[in-house]
């Protein structure tokens, strides 16, 4: 039937064109961002998924800057804790020397002076981030003594609850004993070289320090005069190997902390590129798929608009009729 008023295969062709314009839409979309989920419209459940997994991707990025600084810190401590023993053997090469007869005492002290300020100098200058792991100036301030608590990566677990895991270093000094981490300590015993606990331990005739905590003078430095006896001497060269054998240990801690440090950069690092490749294979679009499906898809448009002009010019038919 022939009808003046509907015109149904233009009608049939007009509704395939626009479906095939849907198609050719979505996928221009497609490939244009390259994403096959872009908004929650797409995919609702990779959509939330993939918005989810970012967030914690961002997390991780923040938490991998903050093993950075941690890793700065950590660095600056060993190596200043480094240099401090080299220090440390000299002065205890320069007590052995004392020993000698004939010495002049007075002259080795002088030397000793320089190098107790360059231990201080060391001390106070291994700051990174405003962090100082070898100069303590309260030890009443559990930010310093106390445990560190180093960022080290972002948890979301089976509940989708989320917390930050830390790695934990306890440097709580143990008054008067060698269980200390800090160089140095304004308070005097929470330090090594300001510690008296090296020579109490051992009975000692005297509590030596080999340098005074700032807020705390009561013990005797380690200062070579012409009345010094050799016992006093064999005291003064026992507390500094100690001091030093603790220096050795603290150091290794530190080096030991950097290396876990490392290792959770790098945990980080692949953590972060799986969840991104996790990602991908949730809403990035398949482009060799997609530019072949758009190509298809021109190819149907340009037959649908033939379509529709076969259909509209159809209807011309009738006028032949009447003529």
């Amino acid at each position: 039937m022939t009808s003046i008023h509907t015109n149904a295969g233009a009608i049939s062709a007009l509704q395939t064109l626009r479906t095939i314009n849907a198609s050719m839409l979505e996928t221009q979309s497609r490939v244009s961002s390259g994403l096959r989920v872009r908004t929650a419209e797409n995919n609702a459940a990779y959509w939330a998924v993939a918005t989810t997994m970012r967030s914690d991707n961002m997390a991780l990025n923040a938490v991998s800057d903050a093993l950075g600084v941690s890793d700065g810190i950590v660095n600056t401590a060993y190596a200043g804790m480094s240099s401090a023993i080299e220090v440390m053997h000299q002065i205890k090469a320069k007590l052995v020397a004392a020993h000698e007869a004939g010495v002049d005492k007075t002259k080795i002290n002088t030397e000793l002076d320089q190098l107790k300020d360059q231990l201080r100098s060391i001390a106070s200058s291994a700051s990174f981030a405003g962090q100082n792991w070898l100069h303590m100036t309260d030890p009443t301030d559990p930010l310093q003594n106390g445990v560190k608590s180093l960022p080290a990566s972002f948890v979301r677990d089976p509940s989708g609850s989320v917390s930050i895991s830390n790695i934990k270093f306890d440097m709580t000094a143990v008054f008067d004993t060698d269980q200390v981490f800090y160089l140095v300590s304004d308070g005097g015993c929470d330090g090594i070289i300001t510690n008296s606990g090296f020579a109490t331990m051992q009975g000692y005739s005297q509590d030596w320090v080999l340098i005074s905590g700032e807020n705390h003078g009561g013990h005797p430095e380690i200062t070579l005069t012409d009345e010094t006896t050799r016992e006093e001497l064999a005291e003064m060269t026992v507390v500094v190997d100690l001091m030093t054998e603790r220096m050795i240990k603290v150091a290794s801690m530190f080096g030991a902390l950097s290396e876990r440090i490392a290792s959770s950069s790098a945990f980080v690092e692949k953590l972060t590129d799986s969840i991104e490749t996790g990602i991908g294979r949730l809403v990035d679009a398949d482009m060799d798929q997609e530019s072949t499906r758009l190509k298809a898809l021109e190819t149907q448009q340009q037959l649908g608009l033939q379509s529709l002009q076969i259909a509209n010019t159809s209807a011309e038919g009738i006028m032949t009729l009447f003529r």
